[in-house]
C-alpha cells in the first residue's frame, strides 16, 4: 500500500515535471508608459509564449494603457515588445517581443477540467521570476470582479467571466503568467488575486479554450474583438426540477446582476432569471453566451429563453456594440 511519502514524492514529481517544461515559455514583463520626454515604469506581470516568432498572452490589466516594454526569458534573454491588441472583458492582450526561436507553451483545454483537479501556477509575482506554486481547482464558471479601470457602467471595477478559481498561491506579478494542469497543458491565464472582500486564499484564471483561442486569433489578426453586448452577469446553475422537465435541459446561466441602462435592462432582464437558450442555442454557462454575442448580433433581436418564477418566457433583447 503506497505511504503517505510516496503520495508527497508523486506530487512533487509532477509539480517539477510541469515547471521544467513551462519555465522557458513563460516571460517575466517589464511595462512602460510614455509620458512627456520619455518612458517611465508601468509595472510588472507575466506572459506565456504562444508562437516561437514572439507572441505571447497576457492579462490585458497588465499592459493596458502601456507603450510596451521588456520581456525576460528564462534563458536571459532580455527582449523588447510592444502591444498587439488588449481586450478588457476577457482580460487578455497579446504581445509581441522583437525575438524568435522563442518556446511556446502547449495550450489544453479548460472545459475539460474538474473542481479538486491538480494545477500549476507558473510566474513572476513580485519582481521573483521563475516563480511555481501548485493547488487544486476549487471551482470553475464563477463571474467575479476584479479591480481595474472604469467599466461601461461607470464604476471602477470589471467583471471578468467564467473564470477558473484556484487556491494556488498567487501574488502581484502572476497576473499573465500560465496555469497549467499535471501534463503541462496551459488551460488558464492567471489574472487576478481575490482580496479580502471576496475571501482569502483564492486565485482566478482565464481559462484557456474555444472561446479564449477566438479572442486571441482576433487579437493577432486585428488587434482588437468586435463583440455584442447584453450587460448581465451570472454562473451556471442546476435548474429546478420543474424546469428542467419543461425546457429538456439540467442547467442554465443565472442572471446575478443587470447592469442599469443596459440592453438587458432595457428589456426588462432580471436577477435570478436563468438563461437557457438564445436563439434556439443552449445556454449552460457565461461561454455560451459569450459565444453567441459576435459581432454579427449588434443591432439585431437575440431571443432569450428564460425561466423566470418557475415559468418558461422569451426575453427580445437587442444588443449593443460593446464599447
Amino acid at each position: 500500500m503506497p505511504t503517505e511519502e510516496d503520495a508527497l514524492d508523486a506530487y512533487s514529481r509532477v509539480v517539477v515535471s510541469v515547471a521544467e517544461r513551462l519555465l522557458p515559455s513563460v516571460a517575466s514583463l517589464r511595462v512602460m508608459r510614455r509620458v512627456s520626454g520619455g518612458r517611465v515604469p508601468h509595472g510588472s506581470g507575466s506572459g506565456v509564449v504562444v508562437t516561437s516568432d514572439g507572441f505571447l498572452l497576457t492579462s490585458a490589466h497588465v499592459v493596458e494603457r502601456s507603450a510596451g516594454g521588456t520581456a525576460t526569458l528564462a534563458d536571459g534573454r532580455e527582449l523588447s515588445f510592444e502591444v498587439v491588441g488588449t481586450d478588457p472583458l476577457s482580460d487578455l492582450a497579446v504581445i509581441r517581443a522583437a525575438g524568435d526561436d522563442l518556446t511556446p507553451a502547449d495550450l489544453g483545454d479548460a472545459d475539460a477540467l474538474q473542481v479538486g483537479q491538480l494545477v500549476v501556477a507558473v510566474g513572476n509575482p513580485l519582481g521573483f521570476g521563475g516563480s511555481v506554486s501548485a493547488g487544486v481547482v476549487s471551482a470553475l464558471g464563477r463571474s467575479l470582479p476584479t479591480v481595474s479601470g472604469p467599466t461601461r457602467s461607470g464604476a471602477h471595477g470589471r467583471l471578468v467571466e467564467n473564470v477558473i478559481q484556484t487556491d494556488a498561491s498567487l501574488h502581484p506579478g502572476n497576473s499573465g503568467g500560465a496555469l497549467a494542469t499535471s501534463s503541462g497543458h496551459v488551460v488558464g491565464i492567471n489574472t487576478a488575486v481575490v482580496g479580502p472582500e471576496l475571501g482569502q486564499g483564492l486565485g482566478l484564471a482565464v481559462p484557456v479554450n474555444a472561446t479564449s483561442r477566438t479572442i486571441v486569433a482576433s487579437l493577432m489578426s486585428d488587434g482588437r474583438v468586435r463583440r455584442a453586448y447584453l450587460g448581465v452577469t451570472g454562473g451556471t446553475r442546476p435548474l429546478p426540477p420543474r424546469a428542467a422537465e419543461m425546457t429538456g435541459r439540467e442547467r442554465g446561466l443565472e442572471v446575478v446582476s443587470v447592469i442599469s441602462g443596459s440592453p438587458a435592462a432595457v428589456a426588462g432582464m432580471r436577477p435570478e432569471d436563468i438563461v437557457v437558450a438564445a436563439d434556439g442555442s443552449p445556454v449552460q454557462d457565461v461561454g455560451d453566451l459569450q459565444g453567441l454575442m459576435s459581432a454579427g448580433r449588434i443591432g439585431t433581436v437575440v431571443t432569450l429563453s428564460v425561466v423566470r418564477t418557475g415559468a418558461l418566457q422569451d426575453v427580445d433583447v437587442v444588443p449593443e456594440k460593446l464599447l
